[in-house]
């Protein structure tokens, strides 16, 4: 390679690839976190750049979406763990089974913002490629049964994912499954996950 054409791309790294980069590297801004049910309570958490640093090495490129939904399931772990290591929600256990008013315990409006400000978190930093961040949904299947939870969409195809960590312990991959599949209240299934290559 002559040095003329070896400058113009070490330029257009640094002009383009660099920045990118750095700005994935970067710990997040302050963020607000909830820590009971309902979201009543929370607190502002501050990652280092080192904590953000294993988030970001979860993210090597993809080649498809189905890829970027097991990324995400590994970054949100990864988030609630260095999270709950400074809330107090490592306590949170799966489900409502430890009830309200116990420390650290999260129902499913808190997991869902938390989840959703995490994937936010992801998108800002240029972390996802084969997805966006939508608004939180619900479903009720009985009057006092609403479920929430956090939802992305495929770049590609449109189609929407519920991201719901509410029926795990803290810091344990959140399921990730269509949304009709997910509104319908169907079981996450890791086989059927791996074999979405849309």
């Amino acid at each position: 390679m002559s040095t003329a054409r070896s400058i113009v791309v070490l330029l257009s790294y640094l002009t383009c690839m660099h920045p990118l980069t750095v700005i994935a590297g970067l710990a997040p801004a302050p963020f607000f976190s909830c820590t009971d049910y309902h979201c009543d309570e929370g607190e502002t958490v501050t990652l280092s750049d080192d904590q953000w640093q294993r988030v970001v090495s979860l993210f090597p490129v993809t080649e498809n979406p189905a890829e970027e939904r097991r990324q995400i399931r590994r970054a949100i772990a990864r988030l609630e763990t260095e999270v709950g290591a400074i809330t107090g929600t490592w306590r949170d256990l799966a489900k409502n089974v430890a009830g309200a008013g116990l420390p650290g315990q999260l129902d499913c409006i808190s997991e869902s913002k938390n989840t959703t400000t995490y994937l936010q978190l992801l998108s800002r930093h240029g972390l996802l490629r084969w997805h966006a961040v939508e608004e939180r949904r619900s479903r009720q299947p009985w009057i006092l049964n609403v479920h929430w939870s956090a939802v992305i969409r495929d770049l590609r195809t449109g189609r929407q994912y519920a991201v719901d960590s509410w029926f795990l312990d803290n810091g344990e991959p959140p399921f990730i499954q269509p949304l009709e599949h997910w509104r319908a209240g169907r079981r996450f299934d890791i086989s059927e996950e791996s074999a979405l290559q849309d």
